[in-house]
C-alpha cells in the first residue's frame, strides 16, 4: 500500500502527515477526507488551479497529465515541472510526496 507524505503548509497542514493511501485514490479526494483542506473552487472539475500541487517524490510513477490540465497549470501561482492538479492524480504504486504551494489563484474569490 502506497504512502502519502504531505508537507507541512502553514495554514492547511500545519504538520508534515504520512497517510496510507490506496493504488487508483483521488489525491484531491484523500487530502480532503484526511481533514487537509485543499481549496478545490471547481469541485474537482479540472476548470481551476485552486487545487495545485507539486510533487516532490513519485512524480514518474503517475499517468501523464492530460492537455487541459497542462493548460490550465500554465496559470496556476509557483508553477514547477512536477506541479499538478491533485483532482486529477490517481495514486499509483509507488509512494508520493506532496507540497501544497504556499498560494493559490482563486478567480472566483478574488
Amino acid at each position: 500500500m502506497p504512502k502519502l507524505l504531505v508537507k507541512k503548509h502553514e495554514l492547511i497542514c500545519p504538520h508534515e502527515v504520512i497517510l496510507d493511501v490506496k493504488e487508483g485514490d483521488n489525491l484531491c479526494e484523500v487530502l480532503l477526507k484526511n481533514e487537509i483542506n485543499i481549496e478545490h473552487a471547481c469541485e474537482m472539475s479540472r476548470a481551476c488551479t485552486t487545487c495545485h500541487v507539486v510533487i516532490r517524490a513519485g512524480f514518474k510513477s503517475l499517468d501523464a497529465p492530460e492537455e487541459d490540465e497542462e493548460d490550465l497549470l500554465d496559470r496556476a501561482w509557483g508553477l514547477e515541472a512536477e506541479s499538478r492538479l491533485s483532482c486529477q492524480v490517481i495514486v499509483g504504486k509507488e509512494d508520493l510526496e506532496i507540497e501544497i504551494p504556499k498560494y493559490t489563484i482563486n478567480h472566483a474569490r478574488e
